[in-house]
């Protein structure tokens, strides 16, 4: 598995977010993303999602540019900004339907992750009623159930307490060993400059090594 940026560049109303960025990611490695808020790691991992498209530049996973041929890998999934769920039925629920889109893991899968990450006793609890860390796990969980070849996380740490971040830490090293590619956004290094193998800074459009 392999993703190459190819001179992306992203201009919105005559705004430059992104400049001519180029880079290479690799199975087995997990790279940060590393700026201020509004740096452009979020545009970037949207674009390498799917979701937005360059100015210019290509985005390749596999040998194939995702925009010009409307190749999709379904080996993706992201947790983007801030997580959202259907508030009126219980977390277990949420993370069921979207299993149900591809029927690759079982119920046995959902509750297995649910107990790693200490979610089981708030399973049938209501999404709205969940604390901002509930919330935030139960994001961390629907990434990581289907066993992607391809992680990202914007800002994962974002309210989860020292327990909870230790958990994340090593699970995300146990995932690369299965040799995926593991993406982190942050606007705060400590949170991964111990856990990274390369570490992207993103500043005024441009992209640096750290």
């Amino acid at each position: 598995m392999q993703i190459e940026i190819q001179n992306v560049s992203k201009i919105i109303d005559k705004n430059i977010i992104l400049k001519n960025i180029n880079m290479k990611l690799e199975s087995g490695k997990i790279y940060g993303f590393i700026g201020r808020n509004g740096s452009g790691k979020t545009m970037l991992l949207k674009m390498i999602c799917g979701f937005v498209k360059p100015t210019d530049g290509k985005i390749i996973i596999n040998n194939q540019d995702i925009f010009s041929k409307n190749y999709f890998t379904n080996d993706i999934r992201a947790l983007i900004e801030h997580p959202k769920f259907l508030g009126n039925i219980t977390g277990y629920e949420n993370l069921k339907l979207l299993a149900n889109i591809n029927n690759t893991i079982t119920d046995e899968d959902i509750l297995k992750w649910l107990d790693i990450l200490n979610m089981s006793e708030e399973k049938d609890k209501i999404y709205n009623k969940y604390s901002l860390g509930m919330k935030q796990k139960l994001g961390l969980i629907q990434v990581l159930m289907e066993n992607p070849k391809i992680i990202i996380l914007d800002e994962p740490f974002n309210a989860l307490d020292e327990e909870s971040l230790n958990k994340i830490r090593h699970i995300l090293k146990e995932e690369k060993e299965k040799d995926k590619i593991i993406i982190i956004a942050t606007h705060i290094k400590e949170d991964i400059e111990k856990l990274c193998d390369t570490i992207y800074h993103f500043a005024n459009g441009h992209v640096s090594l750290k």
